[in-house]
């Protein structure tokens, strides 16, 4: 079961990080603004991957929180990686498109890397079966 939801978290990951990144390809923003691509492709999938935000909001036992706190650290996992992505300076060649190209001016590419990272991780972390074990653990507490 683990492994199924880690290979979700990845697939779903990968595609919400390549559409944030190719929103940002065919904006031209990749040059001058990766940190903060990859940073909003960690608030994307923290907010969507694993248990979503509007599951939180029906529930009465969670809290919003949870997922806002998810997007805060994706921020901050996807900034990070984007810049060290940027400082290592990664000299692969790719030709995808019709012309060959760093990976680093593809964000469609490091964005899907970085969102299937961070989504597999989110997914495995909110699992239901890790919720359920949680609520059982939890005493009842009795009304008076």
């Amino acid at each position: 079961m683990a492994f199924f939801r880690l290979l979700l978290g990845l697939i779903k990951g990968a595609a919400l990080g390549a559409a944030v990144g190719y929103g940002a390809y065919a904006l031209g923003l990749g040059d001058s603004l990766g940190w903060l691509i990859y940073g909003l492709v960690g608030v994307v999938v923290g907010l969507l991957v694993g248990r979503p935000f509007w599951s939180h909001l029906r529930d009465k036992g969670s809290t919003i929180w949870v997922s806002i706190i998810k997007a805060l650290f994706g921020f901050a996992v996807g900034a990070g990686l984007g810049a060290l992505a940027g400082r290592l300076d990664i000299a692969l060649d790719i030709t995808a498109l019709g012309e060959t190209r760093a990976i680093l001016d593809w964000p469609f590419i490091v964005g899907g890397a970085i969102g299937g990272l961070y989504g597999a991780w989110v997914e495995v972390d909110d699992s239901p079966a890790k919720a359920k074990k949680q609520q059982a653990e939890t005493p009842a507490i009795p009304k008076q």
